[in-house]
């Protein structure tokens, strides 16, 4: 009996073993197929080890190790191998976009957006490995969605999908249409599990390599490859805390108020208690802060760019500059605004009149874009004292116009939408600072 169960075991494992290999080799020639169509995928597709698992269906990824389904795995091989192949891209897209990472989402609609937007760019894909005829109901969602004629990456699909307000059964029929891998090997998808920085880090080298070497790859292959490209410049943009970066703007001034950090409360208690009214050590009258002092905030009111998110971006520094402790008892804000010319200048020194302003905001303009009115202007400004030391000046556009070439005395920098910016050619002495939608909201 004994006997029976050891070599029963000993079957057990050889069937394990035969079953592992089988998908290790179903996914090592899924990944050389990729490889030699898409070859600036090289080193994302080498990225992972394979392991068998019972439990996941068919495969899925955590972005070391892609788990596989041996039966489920070999099932989807014997339908089409075309399936395997676009499992293995649609995960790998899912690694160079650091999906699995997101947090602060509805999961649902985040895992359902991430798989949609993995699949279109796959379907967009030229390529004989990837090609596979699409649905009337994927065809009729990738229309919808790109209505709006921009990049659709994950986070556009999620708002978008959000603002549909589907009903349970169109939010499952997209789910069932775009399901490929399980996602539940991804940090955001496990309670109390952060995110592994050495590992994002890993994703963020390869995909900036990759995007490299797509720019430099001949037209044909990055004709190809669809919107691969459009996708990567898009997540590859640094992102930007609007708040943490207007301090860059702040200058060092002096105020009229005690300082906490410059004496020993122990000693200062003491003495209170010693002689009454009478402290051991007084705090200093005076304090270093940093404030917001004088400042230039310029709009595009070009043709180009639409009154609502110019709206948003001066709420959202409103909102920024209203903040307690973030004015000194006198400021110097001009809000500038400008096409090819200047057409207005409003000087905010206090709240009362930055609420004014915001509350009778209007727009004036819708001509073309020349950026070099609104420095010029700013220097005349500077000739005439009106500034005792200009610090900063913001410049929300589109980016579509005609910049200076001469760098300025102030620190200056090209604010644009996510949703607008192209690739423009910001001067090399300009910050290029590039928001998305949601974060000219958190402060309204």
């Amino acid at each position: 009996m004994r006997e029976i169960e050891i070599e029963t075991e000993e079957r057990k494992v050889r069937i394990r073993e035969k079953l592992n290999s089988i998908g290790v080799q179903i996914l090592r020639a899924a990944r050389d197929e990729l490889y030699f169509s898409m070859r600036f995928l090289d080193v994302a597709l080498s990225s992972f080890v394979y392991e068998m698992n019972a439990d996941v269906s068919p495969v899925g990824t955590d972005g070391r190790t892609i788990f596989f389904h041996p039966q489920q795995l070999g099932g989807l091989y014997r339908e089409n191998r075309i399936l395997v192949n676009r499992a293995y891209l649609h995960m790998t897209l899912h690694c160079i976009f650091r999906h699995p990472a997101k947090e602060n989402v509805d999961l649902r609609y985040w895992n359902l957006s991430c798989d949609i937007a993995a699949e279109h760019i796959i379907d967009g894909c030229d390529l004989r490995p990837v090609r596979f005829s699409r649905s009337l109901l994927r065809r009729e969602t990738y229309r919808k969605l790109e209505q709006e004629k921009k990049v659709l990456n994950a986070e556009r699909i999620y708002r978008q999908l959000s603002d549909w307000q589907l009903e349970e059964k169109e939010l499952s029929a997209l789910e069932e249409e775009f399901y490929v891998d399980d996602h539940r090997f991804w940090v955001n998808q496990i309670p109390g599990k952060q995110p592994d920085p050495e590992l994002n880090r890993k994703w963020k080298d390869i995909d900036e390599k990759m995007e490299t070497d797509l720019e430099t790859f001949s037209k044909e292959a990055a004709e190809k490859s669809g919107d691969f490209l459009g996708q990567l410049k898009v997540e590859n943009r640094e992102r930007h805390d609007y708040r943490e970066f207007l301090r860059k703007f702040s200058v060092l001034g002096e105020e009229l108020r005690p300082d906490p950090d410059t004496f020993d409360y122990g000693f200062y208690s003491y003495g209170l208690s010693l002689y009454g009214n009478m402290p051991l050590i007084e705090p200093q009258e005076t304090r270093e802060v940093k404030k917001i002092a004088d400042f230039v905030i310029v709009i595009d009111t070009s043709m180009s760019v639409s009154g609502e998110p110019v709206k948003n971006f001066l709420e959202e520094t409103y909102s920024v500059l209203r903040e307690q402790d973030s004015f000194f008892r006198k400021v110097n804000i001009h809000i500038i605004q400008c096409d090819e010319k200047v057409h207005s200048d409003v000087k905010i020194t206090g709240r009362e009149e930055l609420d004014d302003y915001m509350e009778h905001f209007q727009l004036y303009g819708e001509g073309g874009t020349d950026f070099r009115p609104a420095f010029t202007y700013v220097e005349e400004l500077i000739a005439q004292g009106e500034f005792d030391d200009l610090k900063g000046l913001i410049y929300f556009t589109d980016g579509f116009g005609i910049y200076p070439q001469k760098m300025p005395r102030y620190k200056t920098a090209f604010v644009f939408l996510e949703e607008d910016y192209r690739d423009a050619d910001v001067p090399p002495w300009a910050i290029r600072l590039i928001l998305r939608e949601e974060d000219l909201k958190q402060g309204v």
